[in-house]
């Protein structure tokens, strides 16, 4: 274990950056809760990553689902006696057009995306703060700053987010760390979400340039290395060879 090894919860950790990041981190010495509803996912990542040296725990985990949230908040303390930093990564992204009203799938963004980053910061918050001090780490996109066609309501969740995480930051400065990542097109499995035929025939070609999740890990290892006087708010990661 490293001498600043912490413990690192992580929403969304059975795929993609949320995978990455329990890779990266459990391999620069932190222990590592992994929560996503897949549990037999996480429990083969969980089995790699000890054979690896890795200190690792698992829990089933929908975001959605405010005392499951608080369950899995609590379940870190219970493992590993403390929480340091909350990663909320979990996500979807099932494009459309706005007039093809797919109010499910809009509902399903807001829930997943929006309100599970509230759900977290609902139960992490109080453990943090009676400890004196943590990190909350949200991953939101490039489209926190930018729309896109068939991406309103996927980009206006992760405008929220931003803004969730700025007031965080104002409401907490002294004791709570802050971070937002923002990816730019990453390999994952959110484009195989999309149901609308064409937003999905859109995104192929958006894809073509993609970064391995494993830079999105590099960026959250970085925000959590910085030493206590450091917070490092806001941290957008694309291809080089994008222009978006």
């Amino acid at each position: 274990m490293t001498q600043h090894a912490k413990v690192v919860a992580i929403t969304g950790a059975s795929s993609g950056i949320g995978a990455a990041t329990a890779r990266r981190l459990a391999a620069d010495g932190h222990r590592v809760l992994l929560g996503a509803r897949r549990t037999g996912r996480l429990q083969r990542l969980a089995e790699e990553l000890t054979e690896q040296g890795g200190t690792v725990a698992f829990r089933r985990l929908d975001v959605t689902d405010a005392a499951g949230m608080r369950a899995f908040v609590d379940a870190a303390g219970i493992e590993f006696g403390r929480l340091d930093a909350l990663v909320s990564n979990a996500g979807v992204m099932p494009l459309s057009p706005l007039e093809a009203a797919r109010t499910d799938e809009w509902d399903r963004m807001i829930d997943v995306n929006l309100r599970g980053v509230l759900h977290g910061i609902a139960a992490a918050l109080p453990v943090l703060r009676a400890q004196g001090g943590g990190h909350f780490v949200q991953i939101a996109s490039v489209g926190a700053y930018e729309v896109s066609p068939t991406a309103a309501v996927y980009c206006a969740t992760k405008f929220a987010v931003r803004a969730l995480s700025e007031g965080l930051r104002q409401e907490s400065a002294g004791d709570i760390r802050t971070t937002l990542v923002s990816p730019g097109v990453t390999e994952s499995e959110l484009a195989d979400g999309i149901s609308d035929p064409a937003a999905r025939e859109a995104m192929k070609a958006y894809r073509a340039v993609a970064l391995p999740a494993s830079a999105i890990a590099d960026a959250i290892a970085y925000a959590l290395a910085q030493p206590p006087q450091v917070d490092v708010n806001e941290i957008v990661v694309r291809p080089s060879a994008s222009a978006q």
